[in-house]
């Protein structure tokens, strides 16, 4: 059964979601991604066009974010991470930064009994230094919260790193080494794996970018080392779920080869 429509009284005016009206395409048997990964990009520059202040571009985003997470229900995708504040970001302007922190949280806050309703389970990645309390608060009660919801898992990276999660992994990695605890011929993939910050995270098999920028980012790296790349021209606030539904079309037509050799008809020759 689809969720309830769900609209918030503190919720920003730019969109609804709405459950009626609007299907998936049927995608091919098989061909839908367990793992999509966004890096939602482009409100800043959604709200110079706007002739917007860049903190009311990022206030246009939550509507979308919500849009998009029912979008990845409906579509069938398992798991749903998304690029909500980078190590990076720090670099921004106080001004911003202090939006992003209080605005990442409220968020949380505003959304967290509706994530609920629909059997989400939330989950964080990222470092706790330098992030304020109050949003380390938030993203651990939204775990606890829905800890045991079975449908989609939403990853919230919040103050998180690709380069920085390794980082971490492979010093908790070397302080059991050193300890004695473990050999240093037991260091492995599965081992590394085992130390990220969401350690039952699978890869993720579709990697999507909006704005029109094609870069990573710093984000994943280690779990996107075969994903598929789908760069979208979209600017996030005008993005929904029909821009991740054409994404999974695309992923679809791909030929995932892991490193192994393209299947060719032998002609002969």
């Amino acid at each position: 059964m689809s969720p309830k429509p769900y609209t918030h009284k503190d919720a920003v005016p730019y969109r609804t979601i709405d459950w009626t009206g609007l299907e998936p395409p049927a995608f091919p048997k098989g061909a839908v991604p367990e793992h999509v990964a966004i890096v939602m990009d482009g409100n800043g520059r959604w709200a110079n066009r706007q002739g917007l202040t860049r903190i009311e571009g990022h206030k246009a985003g939550e509507e979308v974010l919500l849009d998009v997470v029912a979008g990845a229900i409906q579509a069938g995708v398992k798991h749903l991470s998304v690029y909500a504040f980078s190590t990076e970001n720090w670099k921004r302007s106080p001004d911003e930064v202090r939006f992003l922190m209080g605005y990442n949280r409220d968020v949380l806050h505003r959304r967290r009994d509706q994530l609920n309703e629909w059997n989400v389970r939330i989950r964080w990645a990222g470092r706790k230094p330098r992030l304020w309390k109050s949003v380390i608060d938030e993203l651990q009660y939204a775990e606890r919260l829905t800890a045991g919801n079975t449908g989609l898992q939403f990853t919230m990276c919040v103050n998180y790193g690709g380069r920085n999660e390794l980082v971490d992994a492979v010093r908790s990695i070397a302080d059991d080494v050193a300890a004695g605890r473990i050999r240093p011929s037991a260091v492995s993939e599965k081992l590394i794996a085992k130390r990220l910050y969401v350690p039952d995270m699978p890869d993720v098999d579709l990697f999507v970018r909006s704005s029109g920028e094609q870069r990573t980012s710093n984000f994943l790296l280690w779990q996107s080392a075969y994903a598929e790349m789908v760069f979208l021209d979209t600017l996030w606030p005008d993005f929904s779920r029909v821009e991740l539904w054409k994404a999974i079309e695309l992923y679809a037509t791909r030929n995932r080869r892991f490193g192994g050799a393209v299947d060719t008809p032998d002609t002969g020759a």
